[in-house]
């Protein structure tokens, strides 16, 4: 086993984080073409906003996956993590756009189902709390704001937990795949416990 560890980590330092970001956005075409030929059912938008939406949620549990590989099994992926975050921001960006311009198509219908629909507004205000992650995803941003970056970015557990609340509920009756994704990002987190007490009691 340490001796795979040692060959997966060998081989993750020699793939540069370009190539994760063109691989994890290879769906988007391939969504697209699904859409334009009917591959996507009988309602694409609907499709390929859960779709992405998705896809977003599953970067975000990957990310938050790297960090217990890394102190558990010794797995060090690290350097994709901030990639992985860039990734999900991107699909959420996807997914809204897709809901704003092809599903909604009128910005005073939109504002009022992010006041009405409670789901919606979970997911609006997600989006807004990744804006900063995004922005400050980047070499300069860690140099400029030193501490103050790590705990800038403990917003991505609050992001993480509210969108899987937001996929639990806009699905329709019980279902069991949103509730595995919450329960798989609720059991992440629970490892990051004991290091966040040290941290705050040092």
């Amino acid at each position: 086993m340490p001796a795979l560890i040692d060959g997966i980590n060998r081989s993750a330092r020699k793939v540069p984080t370009w190539v994760v970001y063109i691989v994890c956005l290879i769906p988007v075409p391939y969504l697209l073409y699904l859409g334009m030929t009917g591959g996507l059912g009988r309602e694409p938008i609907k499709a390929l906003e859960h779709e992405l939406g998705e896809i977003a949620l599953q970067l975000l549990v990957v990310g938050l996956c790297i960090t217990p590989l890394r102190r558990f099994l010794g797995l060090n992926l690290i350097k994709f993590r901030r990639t992985l975050g860039v990734l999900a921001f991107s699909y959420v960006v996807l997914h809204l756009l897709v809901w704003v311009v092809l599903d909604v198509q009128a910005l005073d219908r939109v504002w009022a189902d992010i006041i009405k629909r409670p789901y919606i507004t979970i997911g609006m205000a997600t989006f807004l709390l990744m804006i900063p992650l995004a922005m400050t995803s980047n070499n300069r941003s860690v140099r400029k704001l030193g501490v103050m970056w790590r705990k800038l970015h403990l917003l991505t557990y609050p992001v993480a937990i509210l969108s899987a609340v937001h996929f639990i509920w806009l699905s329709r009756g019980f279902q069991l795949e949103p509730l595995v994704y919450l329960g798989l990002i609720l059991g992440l987190l629970a490892l990051r416990v004991p290091t966040l007490r040290r941290k705050a009691a040092a």
